[in-house]
């Protein structure tokens, strides 16, 4: 094994490394738990409630309200702080874990939860997640579920009359879900109830089911009820709970919202990373689908951990290291389907899900309005019948800094507005490119307001912020701690970048009848959006390049793009490497409306498939890559190929086509589209167009190398950790300091090099 990428020069410098600074969780000044999920189509909801209230040394929960988050792309989260507050609603006790719902046709929000363990399920409704929110329940009564109070039906028999779920269907028929534990007679295979609610939503219409889940395994289900809804088929989820071991998520698929419903398997298991528990003792989630993603969230430990380098923060109490069981964080990953329908168990990252819009600065933002906060805290603003706020609150005399992702400042910004109290002179917020000591973009100086709920406007100039930015930092400097409390803020500019479609590579469509080149798929638009990408791998390396011993065949063509090209004798280039799941998109542009013949020019070990989709209507089925032929000299022969074809009906002019893998390893030169239905193929294979497939290698992964600055320096190929920090030392000729070491499965290891 070698170093394969050519090293760029390294700096030392001190400062944060921004790889360091992960997404998840969403919040990292305070305690929060039990999330639940709903989208439109501007925002994605999460809400949660939270264990602030739990002294360090608890030993049990004290929840007592609600809190809202929202976001456009899935990495910058705004937090209202408290939505919803038991502690100020006469009739409610406590508030525990909650569902939330989206109605597709009014764009309400509507919130069902439960007044503590067991005094029945709550209605709420608003037009935004900052409401106000107000009593969704008709009749004259408290609730929808009686508990300890009036209710429209009953808790019927379930052993914990709580964890409730809301599902608003299609057509806006909305279903409302709750239940837990076990009992005698109910126990938890049959512990979850269902009902439908009238057309208002404002009641239940009869009392009631029993949610059935058919070959339930050894896994019984305990809590965390919840219904969604992907490619009209249901799906019900629930927590297996810790009594069988280590919490999961598992679920079943139905054909209606009450059920009954097939036991399919978990979609997550206990919220882990390289082996190591970033949970324990309960979970709880939320599933809901957002500009074309799947998405789950869900509750960790990770702060109280302190889980890869987070900060340990503070009980409410002041006291330092509370109990890891009462005090939780909640975090999000993108969640996949497989081709029949089920679930792909969901991996835990540090990353959170890929940002699929940038971020617009300018625009009116709450303060606390981030993709990562360190050295901050909040103040809620709260009050029945109010829109809800969150102060940001700077512990300024340390490391303290807000950061948001993904920063499209299209021409250029010219200045920063800031609406703060302030309570001491020589308070500043200063405005950093890619890291908390980065390059300094302007400095706002605070007014003293004497209060700091007596806020005033503070404007200052700044400059070299143009383009998309991928890291901005507002860093908060003070003499002393929670001196400052900001409210909102936003730039003045020219305004983002106009967002510019996807675009045919070379500037021309592909002509169908025609050849399609597959390494020359589209150049992706600019600007916000997520339909501006034309392409879709799984990780950023060019494996042709990074597989030990192929360096001949490394390709630097599309550089940037992670899609894996590589190059064959004469300079062929090939699109190999294939995951299931990975896209490109052409645009192409049909002569006729008819019928053609499609071929595929492939190579496989095996068990591999693709489809072809038109303007995002597939006009293909999953198509079988056929395995390659061995011969006798090699397990593999690289001159070996074949054409795969299909009928497909186009319609004339301009349009996109995607191809997808819906199964691994495999390559592809080119598609070939013939006019007529089964017409012959009217294009020769190149012997020397397509290799056999590079089975995934077990023996060795990838290893990222990064300076204290977050500059990736190289990628190693090794066995283990220790093999690629050896190489490392090794291979770093003339340069210095320290640097990281990460390896796919997110372990890494901080070295010094000294020459």
């Amino acid at each position: 094994m070698k170093l394969l990428k050519k090293v760029v020069g390294a700096t030392f410098a001190a400062g944060l490394a921004t790889f360091g600074l992960a997404y998840n969780p969403i919040s990292t000044y305070h305690y929060l738990a039990d999330p639940g999920a709903a989208a439109d189509d501007e925002y994605f909801y999460i809400i949660t409630d939270s264990d602030d209230p739990a002294p360090y040394n608890s030993d049990g929960y004290k929840i007592y309200a609600l809190y809202g988050f929202r976001s456009k792309d899935m990495q910058n989260w705004t937090d209202f702080g408290i939505i919803y507050d038991a502690r100020q609603i006469n009739g409610i006790g406590d508030i525990w874990a909650s569902g939330i719902a989206s109605d597709p046709k009014t764009g309400k929000l509507y919130i069902v939860f439960p007044d503590g363990g067991g005094g029945g399920i709550g209605y709420i409704k608003a037009d935004s997640i900052a409401g106000p929110w107000s009593n969704a329940v008709g009749g004259g009564k408290d609730k929808l579920v009686a508990g300890w109070g009036k209710g429209h039906i009953d808790c019927d028999g379930v052993s914990w009359c709580f964890d409730p779920g809301i599902f608003i269907d299609d057509d806006g028929t909305t279903y409302v879900t709750w239940g837990g534990g076990e009992s005698t007679s109910r126990p938890n295979t049959d512990n979850f109830d269902v009902v439908k609610l009238n057309d208002a939503k404002d009641a239940p219409v009869g009392t009631g089911s029993h949610v059935k889940v058919n070959g339930l395994s050894t896994r019984k289900m305990l809590e965390a009820s919840y219904i969604h809804k992907h490619e009209g088929k249901y799906y019900f989820s629930y927590s297996t709970g810790w009594q069988q071991g280590a919490p999961t998520i598992d679920y079943g698929i139905g054909d209606s919202p009450t059920g009954p419903f097939t036991w399919k398997g978990t979609i997550l298991g206990d919220p882990s990373m390289n082996g190591k528990s970033i949970n324990g003792n309960n979970n709880h989630h939320g599933i809901a689908e957002f500009k074309g993603h799947s998405y789950v969230v869900y509750h960790d430990r990770r702060i109280a951990k302190g889980h890869d380098g987070l900060e340990i923060i503070p009980a409410d109490d002041g006291m330092p290291k509370p109990n890891e069981g009462y005090h939780r964080s909640v975090s999000v990953d993108e969640m996949f389907y497989n081709a029949d329908g089920t679930i792909k168990q969901v991996v835990c990252t540090n990353e959170g899900p890929e940002q699929i819009e940038n971020f617009d600065p300018y625009d009116w933002y709450p303060a606390l309005t981030s993709s990562k906060q360190r050295g901050v805290r909040s103040r809620s603003l709260w009050a029945p019948g109010k829109v809800s706020g969150s102060l940001l609150l700077p512990l300024s005399t340390k490391e303290s800094w807000i950061r948001v992702s993904g920063v499209d400042f299209g021409t250029a910004a010219t200045g920063f507005i800031v609406e703060a109290g302030s309570v001491a002179d020589g308070n500043t917020i200063e405005i950093r490119k890619g890291s908390a000591t980065g390059t300094l973009a302007g400095t706002c100086e605070l007014k003293n307001t004497g209060s700091k709920t007596t806020y005033a406007e503070n404007k200052c100039e700044v400059e070299g912020l143009s383009g998309i930015v991928d890291q901005l930092f507002l860093v908060f400097k003070g003499a002393k701690d929670s001196t400052m409390a900001i409210k909102a803020w936003g730039f003045e500019g020219s305004g983002t970048t106009e967002p510019t479609p996807q675009s045919p590579y070379g500037g021309t469509a592909w002509a169908i009848p025609g050849v399609i080149q597959m390494e020359d798929f589209d150049v992706p638009g600019v600007g916000r959006g997520s339909d501006l990408k034309s392409y879709y791998d799984k990780d950023s390396e060019n494996h042709s390049c990074t597989d030990a011993g192929k360096e001949a065949e490394c390709s630097d063509y599309r550089d940037g793009t992670g899609v894996d090209i590589y190059k064959k004798a004469g300079g062929k280039l090939i699109v190999g490497y294939i995951n299931e799941g990975e896209w490109l998109e052409y645009t192409v542009n049909v002569a006729e409306t008819g019928t053609y013949t499609m071929y595929a020019a492939v190579a496989s070990d095996g068990g591999s498939s693709f489809k072809l989709s038109i303007d995002d209507k597939d006009i293909t089925e999953d198509i079988i890559v056929p395995a390659n032929k061995k011969s006798e000299e090699s397990a593999q022969n690289f001159d070996d190929y074949s054409k795969v074809s299909a009928n497909v009906n186009l319609t004339k002019g301009e349009h996109i086509l995607r191809f997808t893998a819906t199964a691994d390893w495999f390559d592809i030169d080119f598609i070939n589209f013939v006019a007529g239905a089964d017409a012959p193929d009217d294009v020769e294979l190149d012997p020397t167009s397509i290799k056999s497939i590079r089975m995934n290698v077990t023996s060795s992964r990838s290893f990222q190398v990064f300076d204290v600055n977050g500059q990736k320096m190289a990628t190693i190929e090794a066995k283990d950790l220790s093999s690629a920090t050896a190489q490392w030392k090794n291979s770093a000729k003339g340069v210095q300091g320290i640097f990281m070491i990460r390896g796919t499965n997110g372990e890494k290891s901080m070295i010094r090099v000294v020459r």
